[in-house]
């Protein structure tokens, strides 16, 4: 037999496949219900999961807060420690920090706007509080205010104000200032104290100011001269590249003997409910779909000794064993794609309701039921593997059929 003629038959019996669907519509309804019956719920039900978890998941990392580790204490790091830690592919940032006595600072716009004792945070490229939407000071005379402290200041981007540091010198109080520019405010859910963000070397200077070297840029060439760059620092902020990174960092760290503190406990609560409802989720699915195998095989193979005589007649009409098979798998993977697409439709309206009743007090774009289409694709491919499966059964019994028995009772 020539390829066309393989093919001619092959389309031949998808149409006879659908038409036999058609002509038994009452039976292959009920089919296509009890599918629904079990698709839709199971799609409601990982909507609802996945849905649950994302959104947890998504609002600890919109806090960076939940991917920083706290490093307590001061310590003696140099360039070469903070080499090997930037080196790991765990960290998604770190930056050298002074001592915690150095990182205050008062903020001045005028005698009546001013934030005492702010606190100074240094901060570069790829630092999680930008948000990916604030850039870093590229000067040193350019910093970034938390909201809070724009809001006491009553600035916003391109304002000025002075950066004030007290030191007291051989028994004489000076204030180091620089005036600078506020390049970005950040969001108000980032950082809810009052802070300013500056590069590194700022922060150094403010050190080196307040240890009692000369700083010219803070107005003052009083002091010890400064004989080299800093190249040790006693503390570092740390952040992971993602939730499930934050412990090995910190217990990397506590190996080295640094103290840390971590929002581990919240990070862990998340994944216990991933982890609860990924078990519930489970014993509903395989239940269910346990149960729809079970109710599939027999509705096909009753099918087919009710069609013994339709199928007996197509050997007859000089289609082989295997046709026979294929018919049985055509007729059942029509009837899933009918069934998926109207179980899909019923998640898609529940989850709108769920959306809509439960997603109130939530944020705006965000779902308590939600699929990716990745998911639909695999829900999809499951269950045409799982109908076509129990269908190869019924299939193996269709391809048994002898001709003959389309005879019999004639």
């Amino acid at each position: 037999m020539t390829q066309p003629e393989t093919r001619a038959r092959r389309r031949l019996l998808i149409e006879l496949a659908a038409r036999d669907l058609w002509h038994d519509r009452k039976v292959s309804l009920c089919i296509v219900a009890s599918l629904v019956a079990v698709i839709a719920p199971l799609l409601l039900l990982f909507g609802l999961k996945y849905g649950v978890v994302s959104q947890l998941q998504q609002e600890l990392l919109n806090d960076p807060r939940n991917l920083e580790i706290r490093v307590l204490g001061n310590y003696d790091l140099d360039r070469a420690w903070f080499e090997q830690l930037a080196a790991r592919t765990d960290v998604g940032f770190v930056m050298p920090l002074t001592r915690s006595l150095n990182t205050q600072a008062d903020l001045m716009r005028d005698n009546q706007r001013f934030v005492a004792n702010a606190e100074v945070i240094p901060t570069g490229a790829g630092d999680p509080l930008l948000g990916g939407t604030l850039a870093a000071p590229t000067a040193i005379d350019q910093v970034l205010l938390s909201a809070s402290a724009a809001r006491k200041l009553e600035v916003k981007a391109g304002d000025r104000f002075r950066l004030l540091v007290l030191r007291k010198l051989d028994g004489e109080n000076e204030n180091g200032h620089l005036d600078v520019t506020v390049a970005g405010v950040l969001a108000d859910t980032v950082f809810p104290r009052p802070a300013v963000l500056v590069s590194l070397d700022f922060l150094v200077a403010m050190e080196n100011f307040r240890d009692g070297f000369a700083v010219p840029m803070l107005g003052f060439t009083t002091g010890k001269p400064l004989e080299k760059p800093r190249d040790r620092y006693a503390r570092a902020r740390i952040y992971a590249r993602g939730l499930d990174d934050v412990a090995p960092i910190a217990a990397w760290l506590e190996q080295a003997n640094i103290e840390t503190n971590t929002r581990a406990r919240d990070i862990e609560s998340v994944k216990a409910i991933s982890r609860v409802l990924g078990l519930i989720f489970a014993v509903i699915a395989w239940t269910a779909v346990a149960g729809c195998v079970a109710s599939l095989a027999g509705a096909f193979l009753a099918n087919i000794d009710r069609k013994r005589k339709d199928l007996a007649l197509l050997r007859l009409l000089g289609f082989r064993r295997g046709a026979t098979g294929f018919y049985v798998i055509v007729q059942a993977a029509l009837l899933t794609c009918l069934a998926f697409g109207l179980g899909y439709a019923a998640y898609f309206v529940g989850s709108l309701i769920f959306n809509a009743a439960l997603g109130a007090n939530l944020a705006d774009n965000a779902f308590v039921c939600r699929l990716e289409n990745i998911h639909i694709l695999l829900a999809f491919a499951s269950a045409l593997l799982i109908a076509m499966l129990v269908a190869g059964v019924g299939g193996f019994r269709a391809i048994h059929i002898q001709p003959a028995e389309s005879l019999r009772d004639l």
